[in-house]
């Protein structure tokens, strides 16, 4: 295993450095979404007319609209008025984000079943992120829900290349292996190349660093805690953490002693939050 994992290692490593790695890049309709939002003189019309002409994102825009979350009392089914009750930024981040879930899609069955782990773990870290966003920080619900739908997007170019060489994806356990060493600054990389804010350029590798210093409480330290929540409980080394070495939790006010009983209290908002995503 070490071999195949040495070599994979190898390549990968030596395909950054010479920019020969293949990174994915957004689906058009949210490069077109993030152009409008760094506009300041685009409005909401316009931004309908990009998302209106994808049929499913404009519905799960809708469905967005209608969630518990959003706190509006009256139902509604029509993009513009979605729009209106979303705001620009907020449609914007989610729009992005959940337009990418189309790249979480492989024609081997071994890896679109990856892919689509993948992306149903990035949505539940999301929707944890977004309540505990509104609940202990005052930082951007929207922004960190988008910081939760990437935490994982290294993973991609991974399993595109895992595709292409069948030792690798016939080896699970070394998969994985490359997975863990090399996803988080793959991933950073992407987010750069697709100028995301610089606040969540990072997110990919800070979050799994339990001992970063940083002032206040930031988008990866919610993609840190939300991660955990998810794995809370199960047999993952992630479900195994000491939580009070990880310095995320006192950023945001959680007690380490109480985060499970602290997390019922908002278990409904967090399944709310991640049906709107799903």
């Amino acid at each position: 295993m070490n071999d195949i994992f040495d070599r994979v290692k190898h390549d990968i490593i030596s395909a950054i450095k010479n920019d020969e790695l293949v990174l994915p890049t957004l689906p058009e309709v949210a490069i077109k979404v993030r152009d409008i939002a760094m506009d300041p003189d685009a409005t909401l019309d316009q931004l309908m007319s990009v998302i209106g002409t994808d049929p499913s994102l404009s519905a799960r825009i809708i469905k967005v609209a209608n969630s518990p979350l959003i706190r509006a009392s009256q139902k509604i089914d029509d993009l513009k008025t979605a729009l209106m009750r979303l705001g620009m930024a907020y449609t914007c981040n989610i729009a992005t984000g959940l337009a990418m879930e189309q790249m979480f899609q492989a024609t081997s069955d071994i890896i679109d079943k990856r892919l689509r782990e993948t992306w149903n773990r990035a949505a539940e870290v999301a929707g944890i992120c977004h309540v505990l966003c509104r609940y202990r920080t005052k930082l951007l619900p929207d922004q960190a829900t988008l910081a939760g739908l990437v935490h994982q997007i290294g993973v991609l170019p991974i399993l595109t290349y895992a595709e292409d060489h069948g030792k690798l994806l016939n080896n699970s356990l070394t998969l994985d292996s490359v997975i863990e060493k090399l996803a988080p600054a793959i991933g950073n990389r992407i987010l750069q190349t697709w100028d995301f804010p610089p606040e969540i350029q990072k997110v990919p590798s800070q979050h799994l660093d339990f001992s970063r210093e940083v002032e206040q409480a930031d988008y990866a330290d919610l993609v840190t805690v939300s991660l955990l929540q998810s794995y809370m409980g199960t047999q993952h080394p992630f479900g195994k953490i000491n939580y009070h070495k990880v310095k995320a939790f006192i950023r945001l006010g959680l007690d380490p002693d109480m985060q499970e009983t602290e997390m019922e209290d908002l278990s409904d908002e967090m399944e709310a939050a991640k049906e709107m995503l799903l």
